[in-house]
């Protein structure tokens, strides 16, 4: 699969238990408590549950077995197929029950803080869960595809030197309906209910917003898989792509456990630039981290591993850092592609993006080395697009300013 165009450089649970969990620090997992606040209304989002949880969700409402085997059934349907947020919606459903299900239960979408829309036709949203925690999701629209990129965390830890996100402290994992909810709200914004597979607008996921995947997998594994149900969004594995910092002990049960396509950021050829560049280099390094890749299950040249190296000044562009490259993905006889993804520069960041024909010299190296190399194409970098600088930006405003400016541009939608 290709991946499309890139903006996020600079950038890029379903328990409510507020136990201790490990989250990544700078390098090393710490223990750090991470929960998930209840809603105070008590409800129980619906969004997320698998077919057997939203079965469980209505016996322990109260329902009798016989009836929350149907109920189950007809609300997975109108809940991933037809978009309904309202049980009043859900006409096969007698409107007795409408009541009953409205007072225990919720059908979940993010809030929408903010909508902007570029004049290349992407289009980013900043958006809030129910206990105030603020991430983004971006929609990159293509002539032969539309792929959404989804956050998997509030904030990250690893620290990234060049990404925006990485200046942002974590503040919890995304419970898998608050990845799921990305998908419909984006659907909902797309028009694209009732669910059909041909024809969509909406054709491929990237898990490369906010937060490093892999650190948050029980959550990512649980929502790509109602993505990836045929009874559900019923998208194929073959067009969702998981991208990792290097998470290496994870990837190989990523591959068995999900099964979608692999991208790696990768970013330098040598150990000190990468250390620099993407700090968990000094736990994971370039070569335990190629291995990992070697090994992925499912890695052919049919689906080829897909390595992101944003291009950065006098940093990891010169020739000799092209020929590394190759050498490297050849040493491994990897089946792979890297994506050039010129620099998305943001305030206060201490790189350069790397002149053009510096960035056509490299890509030619690769290319001439056996490997597709393609140049990604900015985008949406009239509208904050690199991943976090919406969040960002929106923390100076006002409430107010914020709410009129979210109704306005989500208006313009349509």
């Amino acid at each position: 699969m290709e991946i499309p165009p890139i903006l996020r450089y600079g950038c890029a649970m379903q328990t409510v238990s507020a136990a201790l969990m490990p989250i990544p620090g700078h390098i090393d997992p710490v223990p750090v408590p991470r929960g998930v606040q209840p809603r105070p209304d008590g409800r129980v989002d619906l969004i997320g549950l698998t077919k057997d949880q939203l079965r469980e969700a209505l016996l322990s409402g109260g329902m009798e077995l016989k009836q929350a085997k149907l109920r189950s059934k007809q609300i997975w349907h109108w809940l991933y197929n037809r978009g309904a947020t309202r049980f009043a919606d859900m006409t096969d459903i007698a409107k007795a029950q409408h009541p009953w299900l409205e007072e225990r239960f919720v059908i979940g979408r993010p809030e929408v803080v903010e909508a902007q829309v570029s004049n290349d036709g992407t289009r980013k949203w900043l958006l809030r869960s129910a206990d105030g925690q603020d991430y983004e999701m971006v929609f990159i629209p293509d002539a032969d595809r539309g792929t959404l990129c989804v956050s998997s965390q509030v904030g990250c830890t690893l620290n990234c030197r060049f990404c925006h996100t990485g200046t942002m402290r974590l503040v919890r994992n995304l419970t898998a309906g608050e990845i799921v909810g990305q998908v419909m709200l984006a659907r909902d914004s797309l028009g694209e209910w009732p669910s059909q597979p041909e024809g969509r607008m909406l054709t491929n996921i990237v898990m490369m917003g906010m937060g490093e995947p892999l650190y948050n997998f029980d959550a990512v594994r649980d929502a790509l898989k109602l993505v990836m149900d045929g009874d559900g969004l019923a998208l194929s594995k073959r067009r969702i792509t998981l991208s990792t910092s290097g998470v290496v002990p994870m990837m190989a049960r990523a591959g068995a456990e999900i099964g979608v396509n692999l991208a790696v950021s990768l970013h330098a050829v040598t150990k000190d630039v990468r250390d620099e560049l993407v700090p968990l280099n000094k736990k994971y390094g370039i070569e335990e981290l190629l291995q990992a890749c070697a090994d992925y299950p499912g890695a052919n040249n049919a689906r080829r591993i897909t390595f992101e190296y944003v291009m950065l000044k006098d940093k990891n562009d010169s020739d000799a850092d092209a020929h590394e490259l190759v050498r490297l993905l050849r040493h491994y006889d990897l089946p792979a592609k890297v994506n050039l993804i010129p620099f998305n520069p943001w305030p206060g960041a201490d790189y350069e993006c790397s002149t053009p024909e510096r960035i056509r010299r490299f890509s030619d190296i690769v290319f001439e080395g056996g490997i597709s190399a393609p140049v990604r194409t900015p985008r949406g970098r009239d509208i904050d697009a690199a991943c976090g600088q919406l969040k960002t930006a929106a923390e100076k405003k006002s409430r107010a300013q914020l709410d009129r400016e979210a109704e306005e541009k989500f208006a313009a939608l349509g």
